[in-house]
């Protein structure tokens, strides 16, 4: 009986030694990002005018391993990959769409592999940066984790993925804001690393159009979004200040104010995703939220996607300073065949007037 309590007692120390030190390693090499830091500088940099009409198209490429055959584990689902076939096969109609199907001036890519278990070790970014040799690329990564150690039968492994910005202008900067909200120790050091990746581009009147890629906390109780809003809000509202142009897209991952969301199916297979919408008085009105209200940007991913019973909803838009005119907003209906979300494409003019600071 002796033996056998001391051979339990000398496992269990073994196994909780092993447990802390696979805490510490992790905790050690945790990507640890600066507030802020630069990703391209230019001394000759593309000019934009007052009066173009530019066109932007955002997208949430689901790191291409989110088709409509796959649920999720973490949104309720069983499913942690694609296969292999299904995931070069979202990448190629992914990239088909984006080459062929709309020429924007600018793209905000969401959740882009650079090397994951989850995606096979596919460099998407490459591949995407090598699909569109006339643009100037942009990579900010927001999920850098050696191990993600869920779910515990099949974990998700090795991940850097991150936000992808492409632009046929050459930008004066490209920097990595990171975005306030962190999850508590030791959760923090296998989640995002939330950031923004902002482009500034010279206009012909000595001010900036200002661009951001956005795309802000799911999985948590609303406490993370507000601080990333908070930071978004004073950082758009600093910009517009000084007389620059803001236009920022990307996945929310909530719903904008003043949407109609009767047309879409309820959102009731959001198991652990809590919805929220943003108030309308979070900016000034005269602030422009750029959406749609016939197709939604998203799909859970409780189950496989079934059109009458998943949920759906908006997540996915722009937000544009009032110095901006909209022209027009659209959201491609691909029925999230290779993403959980549909693009949104807005065409928009920059105001040949002065800013009007509120």
């Amino acid at each position: 009986m002796k033996t056998f309590l001391k051979i339990s007692l000398v496992t269990i120390s073994i196994l909780v030694l092993l447990f802390v030190l696979f805490l510490a390693f992790f905790t050690i090499t945790d990507y640890k990002p600066d507030a802020t830091f630069d990703i391209h500088n230019t001394y000759h940099p593309d000019t934009l005018k007052r009066g173009d009409t530019l066109t932007i198209i955002t997208w949430n490429i689901g790191y291409a391993g989110l088709g409509d055959e796959m649920d999720f584990f973490y949104d309720g689902g069983e499913q942690v990959r694609a296969t292999n076939e299904n995931t070069q096969k979202n990448l190629s109609e992914i990239s088909n769409f984006l080459s062929n199907t709309c020429k924007p001036d600018f793209m905000l890519l969401q959740e882009v592999d650079k090397k994951a278990k989850r995606t096979y070790f596919i460099d998407e970014t490459k591949h995407l940066a090598g699909l569109f040799k006339e643009l100037f690329v942009f990579f900010a990564p927001n999920y850098k984790v050696r191990f993600v150690p869920l779910p515990v039968t099949s974990p998700m492994g090795f991940v850097h993925s991150g936000l992808l910005s492409l632009s046929e202008p050459d930008p004066l900067k490209s920097v990595r804001l990171d975005l306030p909200g962190k999850y508590s120790w030791p959760m923090k050091i296998f989640m995002l690393d939330r950031c923004i990746l902002l482009n500034r581009y010279p206009l012909n009147n000595g001010k900036e159009f200002v661009l951001l890629n956005i795309h802000n906390s799911a999985f948590d109780d609303g406490s993370l979004k507000k601080q990333e809003m908070d930071f978004i809000r004073n950082l758009v509202i600093r910009e517009y200040e000084k007389g620059n142009y803001i236009a920022a897209g990307g996945d929310w991952n909530q719903n904008p104010p003043g949407l109609i969301d009767n047309k879409f199916n309820k959102p009731d297979g959001y198991e652990n995703f809590l919805l929220t919408g943003i108030d309308v008085n979070f900016l000034p009105e005269q602030w422009q939220w750029c959406f749609g209200n016939e197709v939604p940007t998203n799909r859970s991913l409780r189950t496989a996607f079934n059109k009458k019973t998943s949920g759906t909803t908006v997540l996915d838009f722009f937000l544009l300073s009032p110095n901006i005119e909209i022209v027009s907003v659209k959201t491609f209906d691909l029925a999230f065949q290779n993403s959980d979300h549909n693009p949104v494409r807005i065409k928009f003019v920059i105001k040949n007037i002065a800013s009007q600071i509120n």
